[in-house]
């Protein structure tokens, strides 16, 4: 197996994770379970609402991109379909600021949630930079100059 190909056992595993963050997240920020443990005032229900939003956007690409390569390895999209759909959505990081106004337990979901998104975009990164199986060989060629000049 080569470093850049994508195994159906590291998108099932990686699946499970995220699975398990965004039940995690949901019940983190939802607004409803924080205020039955005391008031929260404006600035914490803002910080709760933008950085949920920002974690849950966040993962929802990860599963996003997760499931896509699940239908590639089982068949259901060809690899330019990937190619031109699959793409990993944008990531969203989370402010500092408003970050640390949450509970330690928030601020490490938020965390986990940036580290599982780095490691998608990185397999995301190595296999669009690999020549597609069914580029011609000048393709393939242009690929790895690009690829070697930085301009992929």
């Amino acid at each position: 197996m080569g470093k850049d190909r994508i195994t159906r056992q590291v998108v099932d595993e990686l699946y499970v994770e995220a699975l398990v963050l965004s039940d995690e997240a949901r019940e983190a920020f939802n607004l409803r379970i924080q205020e039955t443990e005391g008031p929260l005032d404006d600035s914490m229900k803002m910080a709760l609402s933008v950085e949920g939003l920002r974690t849950t956007t966040r993962l929802m690409n990860v599963l996003a991109w997760l499931l896509n390569q699940r239908a590639y390895l089982s068949g259901e999209l060809s690899e330019n379909q990937l190619r031109r759909y699959g793409e990993l959505g944008d990531e969203r990081q989370s402010d500092p600021v408003q970050a640390a106004q949450l509970l330690p337990h928030t601020r490490l979901l938020i965390r986990d949630s940036e580290l599982l998104y780095a490691r998608i975009a990185r397999l995301d990164r190595g296999w669009r930079n690999r020549p597609s199986a069914t580029a011609s060989p000048v393709e393939a060629l242009q690929g790895r100059l690009a690829t070697a000049f930085g301009s992929a």
